[in-house]
């Protein structure tokens, strides 16, 4: 009997979209900080090692620590950005920023990114990085990064530009937690349908995510404290780093004494779309990873 080759090509199709996470990207790996140093967290090597190697293109954004300042020496500000990833051997670093998104919807401007291995971006207010990226081709060969296998990641500002729905987007402060401006309610969903805090620990954050839940409840709230981060691939993340991740889940049920999240240490590994924690890791840091050859 000759198989039906229409029956068979729905067939497939229909697992492959079965199977598309729903939350994370389908191919690639976003390694996603809490802010603070990642000196000992096995941070910077996991980034690195997902992009290729110390020789993969790594492109590094700064926008967010300001992109509406006065013109600078770009030179000297190349220089200040890339020095601490070629102080770590870093061979192939390169720097991407603009306060302009006419420039950023450009061929001219975007196309570092066509064959770049990993994109990071740095620390600062993400608003500033929604102002110059939003809506343009830079925004889309962001995602191609991804698309092609590779690795996006980013500390604080940098953390939260990432996810879905953007959390202290508001330009007149960042204890903001929710924006009254529409313009600075959306992060880039390189993470989907989840909402990302950083600094947690340090600046006392554990609780802030509840206000964004309770208006948004099918979203997803993830809160990362300093020197640790979640590395995602498809709908599960690792917890790597120093310390704690809090998970705001709407679909848990608490006990009335309860807070409404629970929190996730390194090695404990968490499946997003089914809401569950899949593996629980030693509570410990992980030992910095060796680099690997591209």
């Amino acid at each position: 009997m000759k198989p039906n080759l229409a029956l068979v090509a729905t067939v497939l199709a229909g697992s492959i979209f079965a199977q598309a996470p729903e939350y994370g990207p389908a191919k690639g790996t976003l390694v996603i900080q809490g802010g603070g140093a990642d000196v000992g967290t096995g941070i910077f090597e996991t980034f690195v090692n997902k992009a290729g190697g110390l020789d993969a293109k790594i492109v590094v954004v700064p926008t967010a620590g300001g992109n509406r300042t006065p013109d600078r020496n770009i030179r000297v500000y190349k220089e200040q950005v890339l020095a601490s990833w070629k102080k770590r051997g870093a061979t192939n670093v390169w720097m991407l920023h603009t306060h302009d998104p006419k420039v950023a919807d450009t061929e001219e401007f975007a196309k570092i990114l066509r064959d770049a291995n990993g994109v990071w971006f740095n620390g600062g207010r993400q608003w500033n990085i929604v102002d110059s990226y939003a809506g343009t081709l830079t925004l889309q060969e962001f995602h191609k990064v991804l698309e092609r296998g590779g690795v996006i990641g980013g500390s604080s500002a940098g953390a939260t530009i990432q996810g879905d729905y953007l959390v202290r987007g508001a330009i007149a402060g960042s204890e903001i937690v929710m924006t009254p401006e529409p313009e600075h309610e959306h992060g880039f969903a390189f993470l989907r349908r989840v909402a990302i805090d950083q600094h947690i620990n340090t600046r006392n954050r554990w609780d802030d995510l509840m206000s964004v839940i309770r208006k948004y409840p099918n979203l997803l709230g993830i809160g990362l404290s300093e020197g640790t981060a979640i590395v995602v691939t498809g709908d599960r993340f690792e917890v790597i780093g120093k310390w704690k991740v809090a998970v705001h889940d709407n679909t848990r049920l608490y006990q009335p004494w309860e807070k409404p999240y629970y929190v996730l240490g390194p090695g404990d590994v968490y499946n997003m779309k089914t809401r569950t924690i899949e593996k629980y890791g030693t509570g410990s840091p992980v030992p910095p990873p060796v680099i690997k050859a591209k």
